[in-house]
Formats: structure tokens, C-alpha cells, sequence
């Protein structure tokens, strides 16, 4: 098996790269956990000063590291340029605020003094995606980093120059050899690398299916995990709502990235009085995106990641069809090289088609038709998926029942979903578990020991 660039605007296989023979794999884990034998014992100033370092990195090289990302994944380059920013920013958050959140906690009991301390458990692995192949990284590793612990990446197999650069990054930084380590490994030896004891913990973000191959992986060698899983989010739309707004963000938050986001908004559900006219307007604006090479300024939504991943979206649209549901728009693949797919959106979708319960990873959205808001949460929460949701309402009395009753790990109510690094991200349900970003997200792989002075 070999990690390959495949420019999803082209086709064309641009670089290659081999995997880590099992002496090398066996090398790279070793001294990973030799440097966090020492690593562990680094001050927090010192762990952050690296941080900062990195995210100096990041900021600087913005225009090259996006050209490497649009490349490998086809994100457009604006998006790939905000995607290295964002990373900066979570870099410095971790490291300004990390000392503060991992201080001694004082608990009253009866003892003279007890308190709980956080501390560094061991080598992380993490196995993270090709949507974000920056961000996804540095969410799991700066509050790893921070809190002692040192990370060895799996990443996608298809960001392989993504992940060499984000291993110079931190080499750069000036963190020791092992504190951040790339493996080039194929996922049939990822079970036997949960298993060695020199790994401490795991973190995934992916598909369901690989989420509970980790899982099983990591509970059968009694190591904690993280998951961040898929996601079919609802976009909820209430009477009360600004429409122009709603519309507005509508769109980007469905295309986003592409389209392929677990937190993207995937089911748009429109209460009866405004559904004729959002479906009018967010259909029109689906329609007018610019779909096109991803290093073009002008374009709006560049290619899909992969032809399989093309030709499974082309699969669900048919189906959908097939069963009734009525396409506006796109449904096809645009001629020409590269795999691209005009959005699309979907209605006439009802409960029984799968594509209700699905997920959707590209520019392709379900409208549904509810009569009010208790039918629209009643369908919000009908899939087996609870990552985020977005409501759209003036109204105080349903935007406090939305936030009680969605199912879901995250409420925006008039906003479209995001991460940052302040707030927690995870889901619950079939979304998976455990918490990334923010003070839980730093505390997810510590010993939270007690400490008892009589």
C-alpha cells in the first residue's frame, strides 16, 4: 500500500509516497514514548512556547501550506488559507489558556488539603480525515501537547503531503523528535497498534464504520477513546425566522468544504408558511454557486474528494429519485476532468427514504416540509446521528424548547454550526463520544488524580 496525492480536480495521481515498513512503525513508536518520558516534565510555558511557534508557522506559510491541501483534497484555496489560520488561532488558545484550566482543583473534604491534579497519560493516537487535514489535526494535538502528552498521527491516506507538512511544522516549532510523529501505516495494523502498551489512548474522526473498529480495538486493550463520528445535522426553520438571513447561511453551511463536513447543515426543515418561499430562494442560490477549480478566486465549491466518494453521492441522489423525492438541480456530474458535482437539493423526501437517514457528504441538500415545530424536532431527531443542529427562530419560547430538546451535541440557534476552540466539539448518538476543544477537550486524555493530605 502506498499514501498518494490524487488531485480530485484533475484525476491525476501527482505523488506517492511508501508506507512504514513494521521496523520503522516499531522505531517511531519508540521514541515517541522515550521523548514523552521527558516531555512529561517540560514546563507549561515551555510546551507553549512551541505552540506559539507553530502557529507563527502556520500564519506565515498560509499561501504554500494551502496549496498543498487544495491539492490533495480540493477545498477551495481561500478555504484551504482560512483552514491554516484557524489552526494559528486554536495553537494560541491552547497555549495561552492551557496552564489555567490544568491547575490543581481544590475540593473541601475532610482532609487538611485535597485536590485533584491533571496530568499526562502517554503517547495519543490519533487517525484523522482528509476534510480538515489541518484543523482535525491540531484540534487533537495542541491540547495534547500541552497537557505532556506527545501524539503519533494516522492520517488519511489520501492528504500524505498534508501530514509531512504538519510533522515539519512542529518539528520546526521546536518540539523534540517523537513529540509529533507521522505514520504512513495501512488501517488493518491500526488494531495492533491500539494494543501496544506504549500507547496511551486513541482519538478517531471518520465514519461510523472505522468508529467502531477503533472503539472495539481500544476497549478491548482497556484504552480510553475519543470519537467524532458522521453527522446529519438538522437546520431547523421557524415562522419567526429572518428568511433572508436564513437563506443566506443556509447555503454556506451546506457547501461548505464542499459539502463534505460532519457538522455541515444536511437536512433543512422548513415549517409550512415558509417553505415555499425558502425552497425557492435556497434552490435558486444552490443553483447560482460557481462550481470550478478550487484555485480559481471566483469559484464557490470545488471538487469532491474522490470519484468513489462522487459516485456514492450520484447513488443516493438516484435512489432518492427513484422513490419519489423531486431533484432541483444538479443531480449529475459536470463533464470533463476531475470529479465534480453541481449542488443539488432534494424535496419530497420522506421518513422512510434513506436518504433521510443518511448522511450526505457533498454540496446535496434535503428540504422537508413540517407542519410545526413539534413535527420538526419530532424529525430532527429521527436519524441515529446527534453532532450539531441549527435553529432558526425569533421566537424565545421555541429556541428554549430547541435547546432542551434537540439531540444533538451542539445548539446554534441563528447561526450555522462551527468548532472553535473555546467551546467543546463531539456528538452523541451514532456521532460518536467523548469531547474535542476547550477545557473538557484538554482534560479528555489526563489522569485526573486525587491527591488526599491528611
Amino acid at each position: 500500500m502506498s499514501y498518494a496525492t490524487i488531485n480530485p480536480a484533475t484525476g491525476q495521481t501527482e505523488k506517492t509516497f511508501p508506507a512504514h515498513t513494521p521496523a520503522e512503525v516499531e522505531e517511531l513508536l519508540a521514541q515517541a514514548f522515550d521523548t514523552f518520558l521527558e516531555y512529561r516534565t517540560t514546563s507549561y510555558a515551555e510546551r507553549a512556547r512551541h505552540l506559539m511557534n507553530a502557529a507563527d508557522l502556520f500564519e506565515g506559510e498560509a499561501p504554500d501550506i494551502a496549496r498543498i491541501v487544495t491539492t490533495e483534497m480540493g477545498k477551495t484555496f481561500a478555504a484551504a488559507r482560512a483552514e491554516a489560520s484557524k489552526c494559528a488561532l486554536g495553537l494560541r488558545w491552547f497555549a495561552e489558556h492551557s496552564e489555567a484550566l490544568l491547575a490543581d482543583q481544590p475540593i473541601s473534604t475532610g482532609a487538611s488539603r485535597s485536590y485533584v491534579r491533571y496530568q499526562p497519560i502517554g503517547p495519543v493516537l490519533a487517525i484523522m480525515p482528509w476534510n480538515f487535514p489541518l484543523w482535525q489535526v491540531v484540534r487533537f494535538a495542541a491540547p495534547a501537547l500541552m497537557v505532556g502528552n506527545v501524539g503519533l498521527l494516522k492520517h488519511a491516506s489520501n492528504v500524505p503531503q498534508t501530514a509531512l507538512l504538519l510533522e515539519d511544522i512542529f518539528r520546526r516549532a521546536g518540539l523534540p523528535a517523537g513529540a509529533f510523529t507521522n505514520l504512513f501505516i495501512e488501517s488493518k495494523d491500526i488494531a495492533a497498534l491500539i494494543e501496544d502498551p506504549r500507547i496511551a489512548a486513541v482519538t478517531l474522526t471518520g465514519s461510523e464504520k472505522a468508529g467502531m473498529s477503533v472503539a472495539a480495538s481500544a476497549g478491548h486493550a482497556l484504552k480510553k477513546s475519543v470519537l467524532e463520528l458522521g453527522g446529519s445535522d438538522p437546520f431547523i426553520v421557524l415562522a419567526s425566522a429572518d428568511l433572508d438571513d436564513a437563506v443566506r447561511t443556509a447555503v454556506t453551511a451546506r457547501v461548505q468544504n464542499n459539502g463534505q463536513s460532519c457538522i455541515a447543515a444536511k437536512r433543512f426543515i422548513v415549517v409550512e408558511p415558509v417553505a415555499d418561499e425558502f425552497l425557492r430562494r435556497f434552490t435558486g442560490a444552490m443553483d447560482a454557486l460557481v462550481v470550478g477549480d478550487p484555485f480559481d478566486p471566483a469559484t464557490q465549491v470545488g471538487p469532491i474528494v474522490s470519484e468513489a466518494q462522487r459516485a456514492e453521492l450520484l447513488g443516493q441522489i438516484e435512489e432518492a429519485r427513484s422513490q419519489g423525492a423531486v431533484v432541483h438541480g444538479g443531480g449529475e456530474p459536470l463533464e470533463g476532468p476531475g470529479w465534480y458535482l453541481k449542488p443539488t437539493v432534494l424535496s419530497g423526501v420522506t421518513p422512510d427514504m434513506p436518504v433521510a437517514q443518511e448522511e450526505l457528504f457533498g454540496p446535496v441538500a434535503i428540504v422537508e416540509r413540517v407542519p410545526d415545530l413539534d413535527a420538526a424536532l419530532k424529525v430532527a431527531n429521527s436519524t441515529s446521528f446527534g453532532l450539531g443542529s441549527s435553529v432558526w427562530t425569533n421566537d424565545e419560547e421555541e429556541q428554549r424548547r430547541c435547546i432542551d430538546e434537540l439531540e444533538a451535541g451542539a445548539v446554534f440557534v441563528n447561526a450555522m454550526v462551527v468548532s472553535t476552540p473555546e467551546l467543546p466539539f463531539g456528538g452523541i448518538k451514532r456521532s460518536g463520544f467523548g469531547r474535542e476543544l476547550s477545557e473538557l477537550g484538554l482534560k479528555e486524555f489526563t489522569n485526573a488524580k486525587t491527591v488526599w493530605i491528611t
